[in-house]
């Protein structure tokens, strides 16, 4: 293939950024004009050559890292053989296998099966199909301050109104919002429970509510994490209604949060998981996981999608499950958690805008304040560290209800040295910006 000499010499970032604006719509965001030119494991070089940590892991999806070679091994050896056919019309292993595998490491005493689609969101969507399906209810009740997707029913589930749901409505009705704990924000686990108690007084009743899903941590919202004591009080309140427990795992799963799935850790298990981001290392596979007898209650054609388990990605997933198993990355997810929270606490002890370090396994983020005061959460300083870190080579990710929040999400495979240069770099930002 031949490039346009022009396009050759303006490949510079601002040139690039200002052909992107010229040819994609302005809804199509970008954190950074910054245009990647390779990757290696925890690192990026941009096209004229500069060097970045990522401590942003493509939002959550490269536990492995960048270019994993086990994972680009399993994908050419699949290439060479089928990249698609739609399974629902000519079958493959892969897909059958990796089904297995999932199902094994996904928590909960009873016959399970699987599924896969292309993105997170329709994931999401096919767990609430299902739900209903099986219970022969509408309803469904997400938490304030979760994210489920950007389609509309994953927009309506989305607990968070810009930039996801403003200028997009009408959204699918029956989906109702119960307040998520955050403590640090005035809301107790006994608010949250409260808040599901009002919504069938006054919006629904429990017995027509098929679902009640929630992020085992909070991604977008800010990285707060539900408690196994939340989940246990959860799983007790679907089962005296008959509803469907849903854990989007869309972020917190492959290993984020130092168990393979986090309601690993919950002590109850969910009836289904969603699952997308890290399961491939970078391929666009999701998962729905779930109790058998309510899998099964879709009719055939009900459920899947004409990309939905691609074999190259079902052929990276399981090549992603051999990393975890032969790197032991759930210890190291651990280990890079403990590091990361060192590090940021340490920062905090500098930094009164620091007000909080929380997390799970290596799923760490940091909530900024004016004045170290918590009713004036500061998104302006979250925005010019994010910016400044970026200039001195860091990657990094705001989120947060209140946009305050700085969460990493840097690839388990990272080695010590990048963390640290990570950190020192977010110190040096956070310095410059007066924090």
């Amino acid at each position: 293939m031949h490039r346009d000499p022009k396009l050759t010499e303006s490949r510079t970032n601002a040139a690039l950024m200002a052909r992107r604006r010229a040819a994609l719509p302005t809804g199509l965001g970008q954190t950074y004009e910054v245009f990647a030119e390779r990757a290696e494991n925890a690192e990026v070089w941009d096209v004229e050559g500069k060097r970045y940590i990522d401590f942003a892991g493509g939002i959550a999806v490269l536990n492995t890292g960048h270019r994993h070679p086990k994972i680009v091994e399993a994908v050419k050896a699949q290439l060479d053989k089928v990249h698609h056919t739609c399974f629902q019309v000519l079958a493959y292993e892969p897909y059958v296998e990796l089904a297995e595998k999932l199902i094994a490491k996904t928590p909960g005493d009873f016959a399970k099966k699987a599924f896969f689609l292309s993105t997170g969101a329709e994931a999401v969507e096919n767990a609430i199909k299902v739900a209903r399906a099986a219970t022969k209810r509408q309803a469904v009740i997400a938490f304030g301050g979760g994210f489920h997707g950007r389609t509309l029913l994953g927009m309506a589930l989305t607990g968070k109104v810009a930039p996801y749901k403003a200028g997009f409505g009408p959204f699918p009705a029956e989906i109702y919002h119960a307040e998520f704990p955050n403590p640090l924000h005035g809301i107790s686990e006994a608010d949250a429970l409260r808040s599901i108690e009002h919504i069938f007084k006054y919006d629904v009743e429990a017995e027509r509510v098929a679902a009640i899903i929630l992020e085992p941590v909070q991604g977008e919202g800010g990285f707060y994490v539900a408690s196994p004591s939340f989940a246990q009080a959860l799983r007790a309140l679907c089962d005296k209604h008959g509803i469907v427990m849903i854990a989007d795992e869309v972020q917190t799963g492959a290993g984020r949060t130092g168990t393979w799935l986090a309601c690993e850790q919950w002590g109850v298990a969910p009836d289904m998981v969603t699952m997308a981001k890290s399961m491939a290392g970078g391929f666009p596979i999701s998962a729905v996981i779930g109790r058998a007898d309510l899998m099964d209650k879709p009719l055939p054609g009900g459920l899947g999608g004409t990309y939905a388990g691609n074999p190259l990605a079902c052929a990276a997933a399981l090549a992603v499950l051999e990393v975890f198993d032969e790197e032991k990355l759930l210890d190291r997810s651990k280990a890079v958690g403990e590091k990361l929270t060192a590090g940021l606490k340490a920062l905090a002890t500098k930094h009164t805008s620091i007000q909080d370090v929380r997390g799970l396994g290596a799923m760490v983020a940091i909530e900024l304040f004016k004045n170290g005061d918590h009713a004036q959460p500061d998104a302006d300083l979250t925005k010019r560290v994010c910016m400044d870190a970026i200039g001195r080579g860091l990657v990094l990710l705001s989120c947060g209800v209140y946009a305050n929040v700085i969460r990493i999400l840097v690839p388990l495979t990272a080695t010590d040295e990048q963390l640290d240069e990570g950190l020192a770099l977010l110190g040096e930002s956070m310095a410059a910006c007066g924090a």
